[in-house]
């Protein structure tokens, strides 16, 4: 940022010196000394949340993204079910598509294949069966 060369740093060294004197002078350079650490730390520190800000928004999207296909899915089985629910209530009559409107008023299943087959195996069970005896 500074060009600031040996010269340069040597005459002030010498005016610092003459001004402030050989008593002064170790107590200011110490002081100045400190005063440039903790500017640097607190820069440092600056950054170093300033890139922890930017990580976490980095790390937010796909979880958010997660979310949101997790919410998709879970709307489709809930779909599914409501569909399979009316299915089964026209075709056999209310007492499966009671069982299936039970199914659809838990928290969804997240495995729409495990809800289909569960709605299945109750509309099997539940089903009249035309023996012709």
């Amino acid at each position: 940022m500074f060009d600031v060369g040996f010269t340069e740093v040597l005459l002030l060294a010498i005016i610092s010196l003459l001004v402030l004197g050989p008593e002064r002078l170790p107590r200011v350079a110490r002081t100045l000394g400190g005063l440039t650490r903790k500017a640097r730390s607190s820069w440092l520190n600056l950054k170093r949340s300033i890139e922890a800000e930017i990580n976490a928004e980095e790390i937010k999207k796909p979880i958010q993204k997660m979310q949101s296909d997790v919410r998709s899915a879970v709307d489709g089985v809930d779909k599914q079910l409501k569909k399979a629910a009316d299915v089964a209530n026209s075709s056999v009559g209310g007492s499966v598509a009671a069982a299936a409107a039970s199914l659809a008023a838990k928290p969804a299943a997240t495995d729409s294949n495990a809800a289909k087959s569960q709605i299945q195996a109750q509309a099997q069970a539940q089903a009249p069966t035309n023996d012709p005896q």
